[in-house]
């Protein structure tokens, strides 16, 4: 088949989905009571069915009320005898894989389930549904007469007890039908290469001579392969190595530190962005517009949502955890979900504030651990990421990593904040960098703004050496997948490790 009509019959395909979409944005809260009843319905002789009465279970409000919060630490015991070989615990289907994370870069690690259900519901349609939102906002696109050029994690999958664990994205690539292989690249073989070097090297030396029309990863990771990429052309941009590349999408991480850096690899007037929200628990979000900052809430996953208002300073109360009818505009909330994977009422860790309630569009907003209120000042990452974006751009620099920490009184002393910032462009000025990167905060969180005037200092800035944080991650065995050194922290320890390596 020639590979124009190619593209067009697959093209047509996916955007008969779009009208599917266009069904769960029109009737938002009858698709998620739906998709509750069948979640409940479906597990309801699983022992969490029957611990928690789930055949007597007949809204959300006696759901609410039956089954409590669970976080991973609470659901540890249970999720290590299923992996030992245990069924019909969280869900009647038999779960054999088991997407391995930290959530963050400590040395516990997760190990959550992933059903079939999850698999071919939510992750695998997801990946079709960004495909479908993206030819139906760029319908003269040739994506599909090229490949996409995956970067995903570092790991193979290990058996053990006839279960297997690894990165969630080994275990999609392991799952995936054979044609799904065709148009992507590197091969299945050198993406689940477990040395990270050497699976850099075999992407370099296989997807050169393709022609890659499209990009999938990690920024801070493919921004490292993409520039080994040109150190092995000899090239000075990405488009002269693939000329007909078209989009990047991109997740993990915020973007906004990395967009001039890819703007710069990347220089056509009509290359596209698009960002995505996805975990090793599910699916979430798709940008669904051309330039937007925001993503479409996917609300027919298998995923049924809640949240809780987020407060730096302590949880919040029971009774105010709501449905998706209830939330606001501007709020910060922490996700709470319930998956066709068997997670029920799950506390993920990340937080999210809506910019649209029709349909229902949302913004990442951080990590329930990774905020600094040590002194009342609730900043979160989504603070600091902004405003670094505004300083970077006042002082003509590139901010590639960086991390923050308090510095506690002492006696008489006030505190502050201390940064360590590596740089992929330095500021001319480094110290008119820390004093606007305060200004900017400031402007960004009243809260820190009013501490600021009171029992806070000025903040505090190091400046990194070349690849300090790749060295921190490689030191702890973290490189390549969705690993990640945390922006903020509320204690001193990951900040003095850094500090120490950098004067090392």
């Amino acid at each position: 088949m020639p590979t124009s009509l190619f593209n067009s019959i697959a093209s047509w395909i996916l955007k008969k989905r779009i009208h599917q979409m266009e069904l769960f944005m029109k009737y938002p809260q009858e698709v998620q009571e739906e998709l509750l009843r069948e979640l409940i319905s479906t597990a309801q002789n699983t022992e969490m069915g029957i611990r928690y009465g789930f055949k007597n279970i007949k809204n959300y409000q006696e759901f609410k009320a039956e089954v409590p919060l669970s976080s991973y630490e609470s659901i540890a015991s249970q999720i290590e005898r299923c992996r030992n070989g245990t069924q019909n615990i969280f869900w009647p289907s038999p779960i054999k894989w088991f997407a391995k994370s930290s959530g963050t870069t400590n040395a516990k690690s997760k190990y959550i389930p992933v059903s079939t259900e999850a698999l071919e519901n939510c992750h695998y349609k997801a990946g079709k549904d960004m495909l479908s939102l993206y030819f139906n906002n760029n319908p003269d696109s040739q994506l599909l007469s090229g490949k996409c050029l995956r970067l995903g994690g570092s790991h193979e999958l290990y058996n053990e007890n006839n279960s297997y664990f690894g990165d969630l994205s080994a275990i999609i690539i392991q799952n995936l039908p054979f044609w799904a292989e065709l148009g992507s690249t590197p091969s299945n073989k050198t993406s689940l290469i477990p040395k990270w070097g050497d699976k850099m090297n075999a992407i370099i030396t296989e997807t050169i001579p393709e022609k890659v029309t499209s990009l999938a990863g990690v920024p801070s990771w493919m921004l490292i392969l993409l520039q080994k990429v040109l150190q092995e052309t000899e090239n000075k941009t990405i488009t002269e190595v693939w000329p007909d590349i078209e989009v990047y999408f991109h997740g993990g991480v915020s973007f906004k530190p990395y967009r001039e850096l890819y703007q710069k690899l990347l220089p056509k007037d009509n290359f596209h962005f698009y960002e995505i929200y996805n975990a090793s628990e599910g699916f979430f979000g798709i940008q669904d517009r051309n330039d937007a900052d925001d993503l479409l809430l996917m609300l027919d996953y298998g995923i049924f949502y809640e949240f809780i208002p987020f407060y730096p300073s302590g949880p919040a109360n029971e009774d105010e955890i709501i449905s998706l009818s209830e939330v606001k505009l501007n709020t910060n909330y922490e996700l709470v979900i319930t998956t066709n994977a068997g997670l029920w009422r799950y506390r993920i860790g990340d937080t999210i504030r809506f910019t649209c309630l029709s349909p229902y569009r949302i913004q990442v907003t951080g990590r329930t651990k990774h905020h600094i209120n040590a002194f009342g000042e609730e900043l979160i990452i989504d603070n600091a990421e902004r405003a670094i974006a505004t300083v970077s751009t006042q002082t003509q620099s590139i901010v590639s990593n960086y991390s923050a920490a308090p510095i506690f009184m002492n006696n008489n002393t006030k505190g502050a904040h201390e940064w360590i910032v590596e740089f992929e462009k330095e500021p001319k000025d480094i110290e008119l960098f820390s004093r606007l990167l305060d200004e900017s905060l400031q402007n960004e969180n009243s809260d820190y703004e009013a501490k600021r005037n009171s029992t806070l200092e000025p903040l505090r800035l190091h400046l990194a050496k070349t690849g300090l944080f790749y060295q921190w991650l490689s030191k702890k065995n973290k490189l390549g997948g969705q690993h990640k050194v945390p922006r903020l922290s509320n204690t001193r320890e990951l900040l003095e490790e850094l500090l120490k390596m950098n004067t090392s």
